[in-house]
């Protein structure tokens, strides 16, 4: 039990906020003026790390709040948005150098985010609170629209081009909600396999692909008509996607196996795969397409891997359990 009183714990909640901002700013200056920043986030230790992206160091450590998750960059591509699932809030970030610019409060467990195609939603996905929430945004700030309870343990989500649709995985119910976001509500919801993590669609927008964390394949989904056309065996834990770019070829992080596969999504097969130490999970992608930066979520660790050598070629400490990455200067996602 806390016994100091109000008056005296004033200076203490003070000092930590000091400290921060010290931190924070010795951060900045470590970043410098023409650097461009990897932004990490440290999900147990509640803090993003900034990588210097030539030099591979740890230039600066920042605390933004209580379990940061997942990142997505602001439709005017001058913010990154750091959500904080414990902390019920998102914290905005200079996307290029990680300086923080403000914070939007009571936004409740964002595990996971996403602004729609049209830019005219924004979906906050409760892992926690098995639930969704839509926002209408105008350009500048958000308005809760909808609360859609959606049990069990809804994960990550994805959106149909035409900004129709928000897709969801539901880890412990082993199903794929699609939410019609005009109307703000369930439209249909489909089994899959067991615990049902990363979800993206093809380029074509024709195929749901969904990596099944609980078995060691990527089920790809005719969604128009909610129909399981493929199996994909990329290996044990297979649970997040990031596109190489070309607008063919998709990167599976296979979370058990520690490695990742490289998809081709015209065939629906594997074209490679390497080995990712530490249980690899989110991932970026230089924009030469040289190099595949993976978080390993268990050893603390951000893996550069090399695409043309197919090997590790740096390993970059960090905070507890990375999770989200994120570069300015990248790959089209697809």
């Amino acid at each position: 039990m806390n016994t100091l009183s109000p008056a005296r714990r004033r200076p203490i909640r003070a000092a930590r906020v000091i400290a921060t901002l010290l931190t924070a700013v010795a951060a900045f200056a470590a970043v410098g003026a023409s650097a461009q920043v990897a932004v990490v986030l440290n999900s147990r230790d509640a803090s993003v790390s900034l990588i210097d992206q030539k030099t591979f160091a740890e230039v600066g450590r920042i605390d933004v709040g209580k379990e940061p998750h997942h990142l997505y960059p602001g439709p005017d591509g001058k913010s990154l948005i750091v959500a904080n699932a414990l902390s019920n809030d998102l914290i905005f970030l200079d996307p290029i150098d990680g300086k923080v610019q403000r914070r939007i409060r009571d936004v409740d467990d964002p595990y996971q985010i996403g602004f729609s195609p049209d830019q005219r939603w924004f979906v906050a996905v409760g892992l926690r609170l098995d639930r969704v929430d839509i926002y209408r945004y105008d350009g500048k700030d958000l308005s809760l629209a909808r609360r859609i309870p959606l049990a069990k343990a809804p994960s990550h989500v994805w959106f149909s081009a035409d900004s129709g649709y928000a897709f969801v995985t539901l880890q412990e119910s082993d199903e794929i909600a699609a939410i019609d976001l005009s109307r703000q509500q369930v439209a249909w919801k489909m089994k899959v396999g067991r615990q049902p993590a990363g979800i993206i669609a093809t380029p074509d927008d024709r195929l749901l692909l969904v990596g099944i964390m609980g078995e060691d394949y990527v089920e790809a989904i005719d969604w128009r008509n909610r129909k399981t056309v493929a199996r994909i065996r990329t290996g044990k834990g297979a649970h997040n996607f990031r596109g190489l770019g070309d607008k063919r070829h998709l990167f599976v992080s296979n979370r058990v196996e520690n490695t990742v596969s490289k998809l081709d999504m015209t065939t629906l097969t594997v074209v490679d795969s390497f080995a990712v130490p530490g249980g690899p999970d989110c991932m970026e992608v230089t924009a030469d397409g040289r190099q595949l930066w993976v978080t390993s979520r268990f050893i603390k660790q951000v893996s550069v891997i090399d695409l043309e050598q197919r090997k590790l070629v740096r390993a970059i400490p960090v905070g507890r359990s990375p999770h989200g990455i994120y570069f300015h200067n990248r790959a089209p996602v697809l």
